[in-house]
């Protein structure tokens, strides 16, 4: 990725600002550790009319895939942890709209590697709720305190 030109970089950032989406989610997950999974994810979307833009995007990067909804929108995936630092470090100062959930996930993808202890994975996952305080986030479920509750019921963390 550091083989982008200026531009590209720009349009990219400019391209997940507007149609993009940075989030990062808690997936419950039995044979994880903690009973969640972090999954964090780089979204583009965009008509699939218009499906080679994200096909150039895609590309150019060299990472992700692409996925046909049925509503007639497609979008280009990155779920890779390594792949989103690199892009988010690369776009990172010509993001505008998206910056603070750019923090975020790089704070979030260096956080993850400490994480020891179930009270370690509870600050992870505040932190990861405050996703929802910045995008347009669907109800939520998978939030610090249902992991908590979680993390309780199974005596992995004690009160």
């Amino acid at each position: 990725m550091n083989k982008l030109t200026i531009a590209q970089r720009a349009y990219i950032a400019g391209f997940l600002d507007g149609d993009g989406s940075i989030y990062v989610r808690l997936k419950p997950n039995a044979t994880y550790r903690f009973r969640y999974q972090v999954a964090p994810n780089i979204v583009f979307f965009q008509s699939m009319k218009a499906r080679f833009g994200l096909e150039n995007i895609q590309n150019i990067l060299g990472i992700g895939y692409l996925r046909d909804r049925n509503d007639g929108i497609v979008e280009y995936t990155i779920g890779d942890e390594v792949s989103i630092a690199a892009l988010l470090d690369c776009i990172y100062p010509y993001l505008y709209l998206k910056r603070k959930q750019a923090v975020i996930m790089l704070t979030i993808l260096k956080k993850k590697k400490l994480v020891a202890t179930g009270s370690d994975f509870l600050k992870l996952c505040a932190l990861i709720d405050r996703f929802q305080l910045l995008n347009y986030s669907k109800k939520r479920i998978q939030t610090r305190s249902a992991v908590q509750k979680t993390l309780l019921a199974e005596g992995i963390l004690t009160p």
